[in-house]
């Protein structure tokens, strides 16, 4: 295998998105990854399974994206002799990751305190909403819960008086890719301390690092921002604009992207020397903006995306999902692949963003069906005999 990771073993016990997010990720860079599931089956099996347009053959487009290039066992975690099972793979495993509720791998004994004392070198990464320890760390949180209280949200939209949450969940991707992140710079502290160690990662923590510059401008200030919309708050223009057919985007960061700008619009009204620098534009922010949705809907998208990528003016239209999975760049990185279900069908999803230059296989092997590789896990990497497969069957501790 050319992966990165080849070699890097992860017992993953997530569920929803934040964790499958991060495992995926992982399993795609080239680690082994081992799903490790209740017997009845992690809960995203079942989101969208019966959606004729969202599911193939009882499996949603949640699992069928999210749980690529894994292999999946189930176990009674609740059992002792299962219990007892799980240790037995952590004792032959690099890394254990889930995004329990605060509190819940320590009743199960699946904490770093209990691991360690099996595997000293092991490495487990929580995914939280809040953290594992805190005044705040008992409150439940879903993706939406940790954009409102980290802040974003209070800045997304075009005023105060109606909140919008990003359109992609933030609050959850951006848990699972903090994981992936604490998880990688764990295993790199290992390879010179020789121990593991545990990566405790809060969704709320990430919602608030990634408010990075504006943090700061408030407290400098001491004001809390408003939504502007896809406007900016120092440079003009930059903001979405109507086509004759759709949407574009302008970003005019420089002077010299306004001199450019001018010369394909062609307007007289932005003549005025005053505009020529960044406080003039400013200053007559309505009046810029306002002309230009004017003129940009006149025609169409391409015709100006043509003319302004002629001048080098940073545009962009804004696609539609159809749209963005046509784009020549877009295939060209490989960023649409394809996913199978079990049976053989197929469908597309995003690829890995992580491209490497000389570690550079990409692929990607079917989301697994519930319990499908319990037997050869069991006898390939614990070394126990068919027998005793069957007995633990029998005795309701795997399936």
């Amino acid at each position: 295998m050319n992966k990165p990771l080849a070699g890097i073993r992860v017992l993953d016990l997530t569920h929803m998105l934040s964790g499958p997010f991060c495992t995926m990720t992982l399993a795609d860079l080239g680690a082994d990854m081992i799903k490790v599931e209740p017997l009845t089956g992690e809960g995203t099996r079942k989101l969208l399974a019966t959606d004729p347009k969202n599911s193939i053959d009882g499996m949603g487009a949640y699992f069928i994206t999210l749980n690529r290039n894994k292999r999946t066992m189930s176990i009674d975690l609740k059992s002792e002799r299962g219990l007892a099972l799980f240790y037995d793979l952590v004792k032959e495993s690099d890394v254990v990751i889930n995004n329990f509720a605060a509190g819940v791998p320590s009743k199960l004994k699946i904490d770093y305190a209990h691991l360690s004392e099996v595997n000293p070198k092991i490495i487990t990464c929580s995914i939280t909403g809040f953290g594992e320890e805190g005044p705040g760390a008992k409150r439940p949180a879903f993706d939406q819960v940790a954009q409102a209280y980290g802040g974003g949200m209070s800045i997304t939209g075009e005023d105060s008086s109606q909140p919008v949450r990003a359109g992609i969940p933030i609050g959850d991707l951006g848990g699972g890719m903090f994981g992936i992140m604490g998880v990688l710079a764990a295993i790199i502290e290992r390879n010179v301390s020789g121990k593991g160690q545990h990566v405790d990662i809060s969704m709320l923590d990430v919602q608030v690092s990634l408010l990075s510059y504006m943090a700061t401008m408030h407290f400098l200030s001491g004001d809390d921002p408003s939504p502007i919309g896809n406007a900016h708050f120092v440079h003009v223009p930059y903001n979405s604009y109507p086509t004759a057919n759709g949407h574009l985007v302008i970003a005019i960061i420089t002077d010299n992207f306004w001199q450019n700008l001018k010369e394909v619009v062609n307007c007289a009204g932005f003549d005025d020397p005053k505009y020529d620098v960044q406080p003039g534009r400013l200053a007559d922010k309505d009046f810029i903006d306002g002309t230009l949705a004017e003129i940009f809907s006149q025609d169409t998208s391409e015709n100006w995306l043509e003319k302004l990528n002629a001048k080098r003016i940073p545009v962009a239209p804004v696609n539609k999902f159809s749209q963005v999975f046509a784009d020549e760049q877009v295939n060209f990185r490989n960023m649409v692949v394809e996913c199978e279900h079990p049976n053989g069908k197929k469908t597309k999803a995003p690829g890995c963003p992580i491209k490497m230059s000389r570690t550079s296989e990409e692929s990607f092997t079917p989301a697994p069906l519930l319990g499908q590789h319990t037997d050869e896990l069991m006898c390939d990497v614990l070394g126990y005999g068919p027998e005793d497969v069957a007995t633990l069957k029998q005795q309701g501790v795997i399936a």
